[in-house]
């Protein structure tokens, strides 16, 4: 991942372009609202059509750019060569799911965004100048999923909560009831999406423990496992379009999953601060669940 530190840079899957590179871009299309694919059904005793579900087909950006060092031509190759060879990864292009990433920092944003899907063109327009260091290229980039995703991911650690709903207090119960925690905003478990879209969380679970249960409070999503996990186990959970998995150390476990457990629907929502929590049998009292995930745009 290149380094991007000012504005109108981009990381094209590794390779950094824009002022203070030889890349210099000239214009930038497939920012806007990708092609839908629309499901609309015509009426067969009536003009017109019925409205269905509108989805976003992949959305392709494409750079028009150049390579530009003045009197250097193998520096010029040599840059091309950067390109192909992004173009060319083997652990992406040869991997089922692998995806890589394609990173802007627009004018007027606090921070880059990014989309990940696959480099689907690098073209040297000419190499007529290629001699005098100058070769214009055209550059496309596939995203597999439509909307933007800030280039900082945010986490949190979680210990597991007390079911208080299930549980209940042990009489005697003398005022004041507390939970312990002064401040509701200060018990672990709050996630904030700044974005305008819900947010789709990765989740990794460390044991021991049995049972895990994960839920979002404010749109009571869950997920149950039916799983045992030993103290050196890892279970991890993606709900990404795409990368939809959970896996017990390294192998599938989505038979865990009870039939309520919807990974499409588990997410976080935008605009928002909502409380993720767990709970499962652990008498060590040392299982942790890691929640991953960035802040989900419409647009750039």
């Amino acid at each position: 991942m290149a380094v991007i530190n000012q504005e109108w840079q981009i990381d094209f899957a590794g390779v950094l372009m824009g002022p203070g590179t030889p890349y210099p871009v000239s214009n930038i299309t497939g920012l806007g609202t990708p092609e839908v694919r629309a499901q609309d059904v015509e009426l067969p005793t009536d003009d017109g059509s019925f409205p269905g579900v509108d989805y976003y087909s992949p959305r392709t950006v494409t750079i028009e750019a150049g390579i530009r060092t003045p009197g250097d031509p193998h520096a010029a190759v040599d840059a091309l060569a950067a390109l192909d060879q992004a173009a060319a990864d083997p652990a992406t292009r040869k991997r089922a799911g692998a995806v890589q990433t394609l990173r802007l920092w627009w004018p007027g944003r606090t921070n880059p965004k990014r989309l990940y899907g696959r480099v689907r063109r690098v073209e040297a327009v000419s190499m007529a100048q290629a001699i005098y260091g100058w070769i214009p290229i055209t550059l496309d980039f596939t995203a597999t999923t439509p909307e933007w995703h800030d280039d900082t991911e945010q986490q949190t650690t979680l210990p597991l909560a007390r079911d208080f709903d299930e549980e209940g207090f042990t009489a005697p119960v003398t005022a004041p009831i507390t939970t312990g925690v002064a401040n509701p905003q200060e018990r672990p478990g709050w996630v904030t999406n700044f974005g305008d879209l819900a947010a789709w969380p990765s989740l990794t679970i460390s044991g021991p423990v049995v049972n895990p249960r994960i839920w979002i409070t404010e749109t009571g999503r869950v997920l149950d496992l039916a799983l045992a996990l030993g103290e050196s186990d890892i279970l991890q959970i993606d709900t990404r379009p795409g990368t939809r998995w959970v896996l017990h150390n390294g192998g599938n476990a989505a038979y865990a999953l009870s039939a309520a457990s919807r990974l499409d629907l588990f997410q976080i929502p935008p605009r928002r601060t909502s409380e993720i929590r767990w709970t499962g049998a652990d008498y060590t009292n040392s299982s942790r669940l890691k929640v991953s995930w960035r802040d989900a745009y419409t647009a750039l």
